[in-house]
């Protein structure tokens, strides 16, 4: 007969945050590859990847899911998709009226791309925040506290984009930067992933409903960009998270969702001792 003494060391083991992190992140990396076969396959790998966070974290880190909580999903979600919206549509403008981007708009090639769009951006967005934010973030932030596991999380995400088409070094801390920064400040803001699904996915959507690159990848997309001037300006082959504006203006906004997160008592110290 197993005894409550011999359970002990293995319910330590599978508790421990790196432990959930890797049994979560390995399926749902796995899962994302699938994400540009079809509508339908995409739409099935985001959902068992939603399963599979929702499996490690019932069974293996055995913790409750408030970032999941219901109750406040649809104010998180419009939330999420004001602040998205809002950042990529000034970066955006700030940019077009330097003369950095023109754009044509076809309305029937946009509607032929619109649900591939749509499934695209959505499933990406879900699929990397529950890599990054639901599982790498949270689980550092138990041993290393907030600002650590936020600081790690931004150099992870710029380092997961690295190999992107047209990357380089200078578009790998730009993202790390606005989107790593930006995504983990807005998640400790309300601990809430429904937020941050929101605020990549439209700033995903409107990337490329724009027709601009969205970190590397040119997808069809509601309009057409022609891109005029310095990769300084308009990120040049990388697409907008490689120019200084949205780096500057995701700055600015991380700093207040920080301020944010700390006046409403979400920023969490190291825990004093995690052992396996």
């Amino acid at each position: 007969m197993t005894t409550t003494a011999q359970k002990k060391p293995a319910t330590r083991f599978f508790r421990h945050p790196l432990v959930w992190m890797v049994a979560g992140v390995v399926p749902i990396v796995a899962l994302s590859s699938l994400l540009e076969s079809g509508p339908l396959v995409a739409l099935l790998a985001t959902a068992l990847s939603l399963v599979a966070y929702w499996a490690v974290m019932r069974f293996v880190a055995k913790r409750p899911m408030p970032e999941l909580a219901r109750r406040h999903a649809l104010r998180d979600s419009l939330t999420g998709v004001a602040i998205g919206a809002g950042f990529i549509v000034v970066s955006i403008g700030i940019i077009t009226a330097l003369g950095g981007y023109h754009f044509t708009f076809d309305g029937a090639a946009g509607l032929r791309a619109l649900p591939g769009l749509v499934v695209l951006a959505g499933g990406g967005a879900i699929t990397e925040e529950l890599i990054f934010r639901g599982l790498a973030l949270q689980a550092i932030e138990k041993l290393a506290g907030s600002w650590v596991a936020l600081g790690v999380t931004a150099l992870l995400f710029g380092l997961a984009h690295a190999a992107n088409p047209g990357a380089g070094l200078w578009s790998s801390v730009a993202i790390a930067i606005e989107a790593g920064g930006l995504m983990g400040a807005a998640f400790l803001w309300r601990r809430s992933l429904w937020l941050v699904f929101a605020l990549h996915a439209t700033w995903n959507g409107l990337e490329q409903a724009f027709g601009i690159p969205v970190s590397g990848h040119v997808d069809p997309g509601l309009a057409v960009a022609t891109v005029h001037g310095s990769a300084a300006l308009t990120g040049g082959e990388f697409g907008l998270e490689a120019s200084l504006v949205p780096v500057l203006i995701s700055l600015a906004l991380t700093a207040i969702l920080m301020w944010a997160a700390h006046r409403n008592g979400q920023i969490r110290r190291p825990a004093r001792s995690r052992r396996i």
